[in-house]
């Protein structure tokens, strides 16, 4: 009875272990099967991103050709005429000194100036200036009270539109410049165009308001 109750405990013993055995297998072949699929899915995701990247970079050529082709157009063919055609510039009639604070001193020269093209318009054209002002009632020699510039970058942010007219409005300190207002001033512009390099001056006389 012992002998065979021995053989059959050898017998389980066995199957256990064929059967360990077998499920260590099973497990190692698992894992080999999974890492090529694993794998494979790395390098399709790779793929599929280095695909949408070259999309995207074709699109982004497509679109620099596309410029390159506008510019060259301008460039040859083009004259800065064709964009639009500046004849003059206008200093407009609100142009003058005022106290903004009204505390009964006045700090502020306000130029309105008005690019005009060749059909009377008035357009945003794109430049730099330079504003003295003058009183022409002193000798030469100290006729000019100031004179400031204007950068391109400057005055694109100036342009102010209204109902009644478009204009650049530019806005000066000259609280230490007069201490009396009491007889006319002369404002003097100078406007270069950037875009077609021309320099176009206008003057205008401004008078003490009542």
């Amino acid at each position: 009875m012992n002998v065979m109750t021995q053989g059959s405990s050898k017998v389980k013993r066995s199957f256990l272990l064929i059967a360990l055995f077998i499920l260590f297998i099973s497990a190692c072949q698992n894992d080999v099967r999974q890492k090529p699929v694993s794998e494979t899915d790395r390098l399709r995701q790779q793929n599929q991103t280095l695909t949408d990247r070259l999309a995207n970079t074709e699109q982004q050529v497509q679109q620099l050709k596309k410029q390159v082709q506008t510019l060259s157009a301008v460039t040859d063919d083009t004259q800065p005429e064709d964009i639009y055609d500046l004849q003059k510039i206008r200093i407009w009639r609100y142009t003058n000194l005022y106290d903004k604070d009204e505390d009964g001193k006045l700090e502020s020269l306000i130029v309105y100036l008005q690019p005009v093209d060749s059909d009377g318009d008035v357009i945003k054209a794109a430049g730099r200036v330079e504003v003295q002002l003058w009183d022409l009632n002193r000798d030469e020699a100290h006729a000019l009270l100031a004179t400031w510039n204007v950068s391109p970058d400057e005055i694109k942010k100036e342009w102010y539109a209204t109902v009644l007219a478009s204009n650049y409005r530019l806005i000066f300190d000259i609280s230490k410049l007069i201490d009396k207002y009491e007889k006319p001033l002369t404002v003097k512009v100078k406007f270069t165009d950037i875009l077609s390099g021309k320099t176009f001056t206008e003057q205008r006389t401004i008078e003490p308001q009542p």
